[in-house]
């Protein structure tokens, strides 16, 4: 599916079928956090060691997740843009309680 995805749009709910597994959604939710804070910490201290462990943070959390939980290959690889934009949003949308419903939207459009 991942070769045919031609625009965001298309991007959007296959993301989130590459995302179904709430221990997957739970480490990038992680991941996502403490890249947020290595790179707050890198704006006040500017040590490009905190622009690095945002990398590892980031990253680290879900490509464990989708190797070992989901055994799918992360977004990234094929769509690293659309794929960062999208974590953003799964974050924020699991922040403000509207993750669930999107979920159950996406599972159905299949």
């Amino acid at each position: 599916m991942a070769d045919k995805v031609s625009t965001y749009k298309e991007f959007w709910p296959y993301y989130l079928r590459q995302h179904s597994n709430s221990l997957c959604r739970g480490l990038h939710f992680a991941g996502t956090t403490l890249a947020i804070v290595n790179l707050a910490l890198f704006l006040v201290t500017k040590s490009p060691l905190f622009l690095l462990t945002s990398l590892i943070c980031g990253y680290g959390p879900a490509w464990i997740g989708h190797f070992f939980i989901e055994k799918n290959r992360p977004a990234t690889f094929k769509h690293p843009l659309w794929s960062l934009i999208s974590d953003f949003r799964m974050y924020f949308m699991w922040l403000n309680g509207s993750l669930g419903k999107e979920l159950k939207f996406s599972a159905v459009k299949e």
